[in-house]
């Protein structure tokens, strides 16, 4: 009887096993997609990993594999900023293989998606997150597991990275790189330490990060908002004599400015004057409605990406926000709403029906507290080890200027052993590059955004595939 109930009983574990890890690594193969002819040219799963002991957080995922040699290629993960704005951004605007038909109105029926030609996958595995948890299709079981933050994502997403590989073991032995634009500068180089510490203490599987890559990133929030004004005076957005009078008045700070320093206040409105008209994520580009609710105030900072299109003020009640017209840039946006809500594409994704409301490209808002001031620190730490970044700069984006970003890597003092030179496609210039002795290769993106592969594709992935390839770019 003894060995009987024995035997019950590791009968019983082993069903529960099976059943917490279909809870923790369940997936699926996407063959067809919704808008979109035929089958998929490329291999694409979605699915869901627990993380945490209690696995309330279930992190919701698309993966690409490589459509050069998937088994040798790198295996990249991928985070949009934000912080919450949905990897399925990186997936159709930026890196992705597939892209939104937008040069249609929209006419109630389900938007049509094609291929783009300037994937990132031409030569990488991808796995394109939705993180932190309540972006995208991510999700919490219950309100304590909602609460999160830089620190609380990295954690996440590190333990989302080990069990990915436990359950996907043809990966474990490609090199790993983090990757992601816009506020993801904050928590990357925070989760590239952490995976570093981690198989230090011999956690496994062992990730084998070779690099990360990061585009117009979020990195020392004071230094990005100071620049800005010697930006905008290098565009031409505003004059000498209002340049040197911010510079004499406000001495250099604009971010945090004295309440009984009258001079700076009045040109620091002149400067916001002058810019009112620009579309900051871009600043040759129209402005446009940004196609999301009214964007929120998160840890006390505002959220990068609502300044792709124009904010609204705060007074209340807010007016209906105006919806992006035809020939706007922020008009793929409004698609990607529709397509994303529709049952069959949910269906066709593998959506756990029920676990979210209405999906949002980007949700505002989230219950996030901001307790990474600055991410500097990981680079320089990064930098130590040796570990392989690129760093890239749309050099249009008034967000976060290259300026900035150039600063901040000057400041970690490491020889340059590729001096300032333009970087080529097809006979032209791209951009200008620079690469140092930390093994760390900055580039701007000629008449690149805030994000930069949904201004300059091409560009992009001649940069991304000369540098994953170890050649200069």
């Amino acid at each position: 009887m003894a060995s009987e109930m024995k035997m019950a009983l590791l009968v019983f574990l082993f069903f529960l096993f099976q059943v917490c890890s279909r809870l923790a690594f369940a997936h699926s193969s996407v063959k067809f997609l919704p808008g979109f002819e035929g089958p998929l040219p490329f291999e694409l799963e979605t699915g869901y990993v627990g993380v945490d002991d209690s696995e309330d957080v279930q992190l919701f995922y698309y993966f690409v594999k490589s459509e050069r040699n998937p088994e040798e290629d790198p295996l990249m993960l991928w985070l949009t900023g934000g912080p919450g704005c949905s990897a399925f951004s990186g997936l159709v605007f930026e890196i992705g293989p597939l892209n939104f038909k937008a040069d249609v109105e929209y006419n109630g029926s389900l938007p049509t998606l094609v291929l783009n030609p300037y994937s990132w996958t031409k030569v990488s595995n991808i796995i394109f997150v939705d993180s932190p948890v309540g972006t995208g299709f991510s999700y919490a079981r219950n309100n304590f597991a909602a609460q999160t933050g830089d620190l609380k994502q990295v954690n996440q997403l590190h333990q989302f990275l080990r069990k990915w590989l436990m359950d996907h073991p043809d990966f474990i032995s490609c090199p790993v790189y983090v990757s992601g634009d816009s506020y993801s500068g904050i928590p990357i180089p925070v989760l590239a330490q952490e995976i570093l510490h981690g198989n230090e203490e011999g956690i496994r599987p062992t990730i084998s990060l070779q690099g990360y890559v990061l585009g117009n990133p979020a990195t020392v929030p004071s230094l990005e908002a100071n620049l800005k004004i010697p930006y905008a005076h290098g565009m031409g957005l505003i004059s000498d004599e209002l340049y040197e009078s911010l510079k004499r008045s406000c001495e250099g700070e604009y971010q945090i400015v004295d309440p009984s320093n009258e001079e700076c206040e009045k040109d620091i409105q002149y400067f916001s004057n002058c810019i009112s008209g620009i579309q900051t994520a871009q600043i040759l580009e129209p402005t446009c409605p940004f196609a999301s609710p009214k964007p929120q105030e998160i840890g006390g900072k505002r959220d990068l990406e609502e300044q792709h299109g124009e904010v609204l003020l705060e007074d209340e009640p807010p007016p209906p926000p105006p919806l992006p017209t035809l020939g706007c840039r922020t008009y793929a946006y409004l698609l990607c709403h529709y397509w994303a809500n529709d049952d069959n594409v949910q269906k066709a994704l593998h959506i756990r029906k029920g676990s979210i409301g209405q999906w949002q490209r980007c949700t505002f808002g989230l219950p996030y507290t901001a307790d990474v001031p600055s991410s500097f620190p990981h680079h320089a730490n990064l930098s130590a080890r040796g570990i392989r970044a690129l760093i890239y700069s749309g050099d249009h984006d008034l967000l976060v200027p290259f300026l900035a970003t150039q600063a901040w890597i000057r400041s970690l003092n490491y020889t340059i052993v590729d001096d300032w030179r333009p970087w080529m496609l097809r006979g032209q210039v791209a951009g200008y590059t620079r690469t140092y002795s930390n093994r760390m290769t900055f580039a701007t993106v000629k008449g690149g955004g805030h994000t930069a592969p949904e201004y300059r594709p091409a560009e992009c992935l001649a940069m991304f595939k000369r540098w994953i390839s170890e050649e200069p770019l």
